[in-house]
């Protein structure tokens, strides 16, 4: 089960990001964690920036609303969505 804190100003949820996959998409949980695949490299930060532009566009809000909080240089990072509810989030994949 993904691992979701919810505050009055968003959402806060863990990401294990494979980088240089074949394609963008979100391939399920993994231990708590969002398991996301992104075709972006993890270099001079372009994994992380594409990262952010994948959350954004999945959940239909403006990138400047999708912050890494922490492990930017790690595969595992932590996420904040400001304006949406654990339920937005939930839309993001299929738990069954």
């Amino acid at each position: 089960m993904l691992n979701i804190k919810e505050s009055t100003d968003g959402v806060t949820f863990l990401v294990r990001v494979l980088p240089r996959s074949s394609r963008d998409e979100i391939v399920g949980v993994t231990e708590g964690a969002l398991k996301v695949k992104l075709t972006a490299p993890p270099v001079e930060g372009a994994a992380n920036k594409h990262l952010i532009e994948f959350i954004a566009k999945k959940l239909k809000v403006a990138k400047s609303r999708v912050e890494i909080v922490s492990g930017e240089s790690s595969r595992n990072k932590t996420i904040s969505v400001t304006g949406i509810k654990k339920e937005d989030l939930l839309t993001l994949y299929d738990p069954a």
